[in-house]
């Protein structure tokens, strides 16, 4: 067997979620697996999803309790705490739950193929629509089958594809080796944002190979956590835009890319400062205070937002 540690950050105002996580990953049919429960000052303490488990599940769980520091943060510890006999770190996320043979197919594919960064599918609910399956790539991009059992295929131009639309990437499907889980970090600062992308990025001009499984790892679940609720009404919408385009700033500055990878990266950004600059306009018709301090911090690093919040005013006086 390979030995696989199962990273769970966890954060949660309602017990038995955790639990439900917890159970799908002692349900896999690889179970040569420790678990690392890092728990980020959650309200809901992780005790209470533990009572249930048997002596022997709980003598596999190691609990790791620090100040809140985001999920990036949390992910962070569990990271640095992988012991050394370990060849894979697997995330799950504590409001989701694996299908029987996630860790099973990552650990036959990375094998198999000498890779060292692997994502399967992930299905989820209605409001899950803007995520895509593996499948689907086939139709945006060129795909390589490597294998039928398990259901194992490369794309050439992962890195590329990623920074059009990496909406088929998810945290609780992804299992990397253990030159990756050694060198590569979140940067826990980018809460709220996409720390994960940044993450997944590094992984992947990282990673000697990446596999790709069109075959579901994961269901999305339903938790409460900091997400719930945070839309252009909420005063971290405003941080959440600016470290999304921070990450992509990073990205950006951090290798040489492609043209068209460069342009797919502005595009993202554009997005960020719009959202940004309509969820401020938001508050004003509201009659609240703009967030003027972020917002001069941003145009300090960014000035093309001054030209994004010309361009509102001006479409918006024409209507």
């Amino acid at each position: 067997m390979t030995k696989c540690t199962v990273i769970i950050p966890y954060f949660q105002r309602e017990p038995g979620i955790l639990r439900r996580a917890l159970n799908s990953v002692f349900a896999q049919s690889h179970s040569d697996f420790d678990v690392i429960v890092v728990d980020d000052a959650s309200p809901s303490p992780v005790e209470t999803d533990l009572e249930c488990l048997s002596l022997a599940e709980r003598a596999r769980i190691t609990v790791i309790k620090q100040p809140n520091a985001g999920p990036g943060g949390a992910r962070n510890m569990g990271l640095d705490h992988v012991p050394a006999d370990s060849s894979y770190a697997a995330f799950l996320d504590s409001d989701d739950e694996w299908t029987p043979d996630h860790l099973k197919n990552a650990v036959a594919g990375l094998s198999l193929f000498d890779a060292d960064c692997y994502w399967a599918s992930i299905t989820g609910g209605e409001e899950f629509h803007y995520h895509f399956g593996v499948s689907a790539l086939a139709e945006i991009t060129t795909v390589k089958r490597l294998s039928h059992k398990p259901s194992l295929l490369e794309v050439p131009d992962l890195a590329g594809v990623m920074l059009k639309d990496w909406a088929f990437l998810h945290l609780s499907c992804m299992v990397i080796g253990r030159s990756l889980f050694r060198t590569v970090r979140f940067e826990a600062a980018l809460r709220l944002a996409a720390e994960d992308v940044l993450f997944f990025y590094d992984c992947v001009r990282a990673a000697r190979r990446v596999i790709l499984s069109d075959a579901a790892g994961a269901t999305r679940g339903e938790g409460v956590n900091v997400f719930h609720g945070l839309d252009s009404d909420s005063p971290l919408f405003l941080k959440q835009q600016f470290n999304t385009w921070v990450a992509l700033d990073r990205l950006e500055n951090r290798f040489s890319h492609k043209p068209e990878d460069r342009a797919s990266i502005e595009t993202y950004k554009q997005r960020a400062r719009r959202q940004a600059l309509w969820g401020q306009m938001r508050l004003i018709r509201r009659r609240k205070a703009p967030q003027l301090g972020l917002l001069a911090e941003w145009a300090w690093r960014d000035p093309k937002i001054l030209r994004s919040a010309v361009e509102l005013a001006v479409a918006k006086i024409s209507r």
